[in-house]
């Protein structure tokens, strides 16, 4: 068993090599430790708990281990002499902590993903563009329940309250961080309006005919009336987008939040100045009254048009997440264990490898595992997108979070935790939300300049005006430079990819589709060519034996030698076999030097004799030539589209075993849906070239290659990427890995071997080719998502800027106000996350 564990107190190399040898040292362990991320990589024969990885680390230094998806973590006070690291000792410099693409529950990180894939310990903002960290989604999380009546009765597991006797009820999650920063920013949004809205009725009372207000208080006190409302406004509600400006100067890491800081400061600032000493400003800069024109109407409206977007960003953040708090919520807390004949409820956090579980009608799947007992129906949609409920009977698997139909069943666990589908499924979507699609290095590029520019402008506009522009000129220049600061939107662009890629992996997610990062959804959509495995990709991968056909010995016999030879193989038609086998009472005997011979088939030796399955290439390897009457049956089964395997006893061919594997209904339609949309489909097999052929011909199939050997395989798309074709690979077996590795898009079918999904960049849950054509529209729809925000994004700011500067007032006397630019602006992230959000709602 192979597990994940994050180890803290580690800060250089040398802590690193030291704590990797201090878990090797433990027997039974087999560990392998990275300092970023830091975790280790253990593998043990049979479980070892934590504490004792825990108490070896304790006794050579302040190190913690902790098995990840666990919140329990195993520290120890450490000794006096031990409160220094190795690298204090050694004068080392601090290390930044970054993520390795492997997301860490509960973690924060930036929706630009400005640092790439770094992850931070604590909510706040991005150090880079200033905007909200998102909390990583926490899957599997334990679930701890209390007493209605005794809330300080608090256990991990499901119960009874020792005090009163009540049955223990779970106690509710505290609410995501997304919920709390939308919360706070609603509240501090219904402060800024408060104290905004007077301002703005006191400003705009000037446009009054014989304005109202002066009959109660006098120009000046109301001057000072602003300035009392707009404390609240810039220094509790809006104080955290001067902060953002402030870092971001000091770290010269310049953002959206510099221009709004910049352009509301000094408005701010100008106002202030002209209330305590208007004798300084020139004449341009007052009223026929006497009085310096102030700006608290424009900086708070604008800040609070600014803390408006930020509201409707946190709202719709909340929403580009959503397919995952959708998958998150299939996870069930609870099993019913049989211990002993008896059920018991416990915490799915206590299941473990090897327990049987019951499973009542409506119950979710606790995690994923093999019925022992029972038949009934599964709702799967959850997991693979296909609706109709799966029957499933004695040794069928099951996947966690899928929901039981009418009858129980008990199941044996097998796969727990992290390693259940479910779980899997969570962290693919986690990661390929937070990686970034080349599209995206374009508007990387232009962000890096964006902010510097628009300062320039700004400073640019103010001087032009002033020297060019209508009395009062100052006054004019100094109104539009802060529009053309405020109007500006960097974030639009940033946001234009990370939103759509999102959405897009989320979506695919509850389709079916796992996609691995956002450049394979780029990629996707580019393909020209789908090479396709036969076996399990086009068929059913589920072959079962139509006859057995022995020359020379009894049937039974010869059966249960090569069954008992294929028991040690993990390919499909093996399994048939040993199936077969079992179903005729062939008696299955041990195996002696066992060999699987790639792309021909398997070699061992029962009770003295050399058995030999497989293609025509084995028997010419093992030196058979005495097999042409057998040919020559086994050319018509051949032309029938069955699989035929030759059986040789003592390098003496005896016999045949046919086996049939079902065409899966979708493979047609998909195809030619495929071919619809310009791509070639070519079908690469190791399976003979009768067989192939009689296949191709059923899947109206015009390219395609028999007898390949994963090597050849791997040729032949290199072949086709010499010849600038973008190649997409599906197949689901061990044989398919180096090749779906090459292809420009590895596609594996779900049902399919751990190599297989590891080496592909996408992951068809159910395992058909329709899975395919979902994924080439989902692709699609992504990228034609991502080059509207794109076009959105730069046509704003391409066209707000000069028109924030007064490129219009000389032919239409039009300006805008600094206070229209900041709505403008707050609405373009918007914009952008709404147009995103689009997504969820395509059919693919």
């Amino acid at each position: 068993m192979t597990h994940t564990y994050t180890i803290t107190g580690m800060s250089c190399n040398g802590c690193r090599t030291k704590v990797e040898k201090i878990l090797n040292a433990i027997d039974g362990i087999a560990a392998q430790v990275s300092l970023t991320p830091p975790e280790a990589i253990i593998t043990m024969k049979e479980h070892i708990a934590t504490e004792v990885m825990q108490k070896a680390l304790t006794a050579a230094g302040n190190y913690t281990i902790e098995m990840q998806g666990s919140h329990h973590k195993h520290t120890a006070e450490p000794k006096p002499e031990e409160k220094k690291s190795c690298c204090s000792v050694a004068g080392a410099h601090e290390h930044k902590k970054e993520s390795s693409h492997k997301a860490t529950a509960g973690k924060y990180y930036c929706p630009m993903h400005c640092e790439g894939d770094k992850e931070y310990d604590a909510p706040g903002d991005c150090p880079v563009c200033g905007m909200d960290l998102v909390q990583q989604s926490i899957l599997n999380q334990r679930t701890q329940y209390t007493c209605p009546m005794h809330p300080e009765v608090v256990q991990d597991g499901p119960g009874s309250c020792p005090i009163c006797g009540m049955d223990l009820v779970p106690i509710t999650p505290d609410a995501s961080e997304e919920s709390k920063t939308y919360d706070d920013l609603l509240f501090k949004m219904k402060i800024a309006v408060l104290f905004t809205v007077p301002i703005f009725i006191i400003a705009m009372s000037d446009m009054i005919p014989n304005n109202p207000l002066l009959k109660i208080l006098d120009y000046g006190t109301w001057n000072w009336v602003q300035f009392a409302l707009s404390i609240p406004v810039v220094f509790y509600a809006c104080w955290m987008f001067f902060k953002r400006a402030w870092k971001s100067i000091v770290t010269w890491n310049l953002n959206m939040f510099t221009l709004i800081g910049i352009g509301a400061g000094v408005a701010f600032l100008f106002s202030i100045v002209g209330l305590f000493f208007p004798e300084i400003f020139p004449a341009e800069f007052k009223s026929h009254s006497g009085h310096v024109g102030l700006y608290f109407e424009a900086a708070t409206v604008i800040l609070t048009l600014v803390l408006l977007g930020q509201l409707l960003e946190a709202r719709a953040h909340s929403q580009t997440s959503g397919a995952i708090k959708e998958l998150m919520k299939l996870a069930p807390t609870e099993a019913t264990l049989i211990v002993d004949g008896e059920d018991k409820r416990i915490s799915i956090h206590d299941i473990k490898k090897g327990d049987v579980l019951r499973v009542k009608p409506g119950d979710k799947i606790p995690v994923d595992g093999k019925i022992i007992e029972g038949n009934t129906t599964i709702d799967e949609s959850m997991i693979s997108g296909e609706p109709i409920p799966v029957d499933k009977k004695q040794d069928d698997n099951v996947i966690a979070g899928t929901i039981n139909g009418t009858q129980s069943f008990t199941m044996e666990a097998e796969k727990v935790g992290s390693e259940t589908l479910l779980s899997q499924i969570v962290q693919m979507v986690n990661d390929a939300s937070r990686s970034r699609a080349p599209i995206q290095k374009l508007a990387d590029s232009i962000a890096k300049y964006f902010v510097p520019i628009v300062v320039g402008i700004s400073i640019i506009t103010f001087f032009i005006w002033a020297q060019w522009g209508p009395e009062p000129a100052l006054v004019y220049g100094f109104i539009n430079a802060i529009a053309v600061l405020i109007i500006a939107c960097p974030c639009a662009l940033g946001l234009a990819t990370p939103m759509s890629v999102m959405v897009g992996v989320g979506k695919g997610a509850l389709s079916g589709v796992l996609i691995k990062n956002a450049e394979a959804i780029e990629k996707m959509d580019k393909i020209d060519v789908l090479i396709t495995d036969k076996t399990g990709t086009l068929t059913e991968g589920k072959p079962s034996v139509e006859k057995i056909v022995v020359k020379d010995g009894d049937e039974n016999e010869v059966l249960g030698k090569i069954a008992s030879v294929n028991r040690s193989s993990e390919h499909p038609l093996a399994e048939a076999v040993v199936t077969f086998a079992k179903a005729k009472k062939a008696s299955l005997s041990k195996v002696d030097k066992f060999e699987s011979i790639t792309g021909k088939g398997v070699i061992g030796f029962v009770a003295n004799d050399k058995i030999s399955i497989g293609n025509k290439k084995l028997l010419e390897q093992e030196g058979i030539k005495d097999f042409s009457a057998l040919e020559q049956e086994v050319i018509i089964e051949q032309k029938l589209g069955k699989t035929v395997s030759y059986i040789a006893i003592n390098d003496t061919a005896v016999g045949y075993i046919t086996i049939t594997d079902a065409i899966k209904k979708t493979s047609f339609e998909a195809i030619q849906e495929l071919k619809r949309q310009g791509v070639e489909v070519v079908m690469l097999t190791g399976d003979n070239e009768n067989t192939a052929k009689a296949v191709a011909a059923e899947l109206n199939l015009t390219d395609f290659k028999a007898s390949c050997l994963p090597q050849d395989k791997l040729e032949y798309i290199k072949a086709l990427q010499t010849k600038g074709k973008i190649v997409a690979m599906a197949g689901d077996g061990i044989n398919d890995a180096p090749a779906l590795a090459q292809a420009d898009i590895g596609i594996a079918m779900g049902t399919g071997t751990d190599v297989a999904i590891e080496s592909a960049k996408i992951t068809l849950v159910k395992g058909d080719l329709q899975g395919i054509v979902k994924a080439k529209n989902l692709s699609h729809a992504v990228m034609k998502n991502i080059k509207q925000n794109l076009f959105f994004a730069f046509f704003y700011n391409v066209l707000g800027v000069p028109i924030a500067a007064g490129i219009l007032y000389p032919f239409f006397g039009l300006l805008l106000s600094p206070m229209i630019a900041a709505l403008a602006m707050s609405f373009s992230s918007v914009s952008v996350i709404a147009n995103a959000l689009r997504l969820r709602s395509i059919k693919i």
